[in-house]
């Protein structure tokens, strides 16, 4: 199994979460009582390109944490994320 470091990066906002390749490997994400969809998309500057995860949230206000099985999701350019409105997200990355 190959090692690598694994970060953290945080977005109250959709933005970028890395500028280049890596692999998406958890997340821990605040909903913020606003229902909606959280995408990944394989993009290092803006929400356009390849989704490679959706994930959809409730207005439920519980913190939802979770780890991706084997070596996690593989982003060929780099990881976008758009979040609904108040949400928030910590990904796993490396």
């Amino acid at each position: 199994m190959q090692q690598t470091d694994v970060k953290c990066v945080h977005l109250d906002a959709s933005g970028v979460a890395y500028a280049a390749p890596t692999r998406v490997r958890g997340f821990q994400l605040g909903p913020g009582g606003t229902a909606g969809e959280i995408q990944f998309y394989d993009n290092p500057t803006e929400a356009s390109g390849t989704i490679k995860m959706t994930l959809h949230i409730t207005t439920n206000t519980a913190v939802i944490a979770s780890t991706i099985p084997g070596e996690g999701v593989r982003f060929e350019n780099g990881v976008y994320i758009t979040l609904p409105a108040d949400a928030s997200i910590s990904i796993f990355y490396g």
